[in-house]
């Protein structure tokens, strides 16, 4: 199993583009972002829809997972 490494801020984001431009591509990508700036972000729904139908246990399993601690 490989170890994973820890990314910094910097990483993230260009990853995180990536992968937004990889399954949107760049016009939808773009797009995406500038809406994340422009209106408000309710969080607490975001999150209620990524976490729909898991448990509290399946996510802090999926956390200490990934934890890089």
């Amino acid at each position: 199993m490989e170890i994973a490494k820890f990314m910094d801020d910097t990483e993230i984001m260009i990853k995180g583009i990536e992968a937004l431009q990889k399954s949107l591509g760049s016009a939808a990508a773009l797009r995406f972002l500038t809406l994340l700036h422009r209106e408000p972000t309710n969080y607490v729904e975001v999150s209620r829809r990524l976490y729909e139908g898991q448990t509290i246990d399946e996510i802090f399993a999926r956390a200490k997972q990934n934890w890089q601690g």
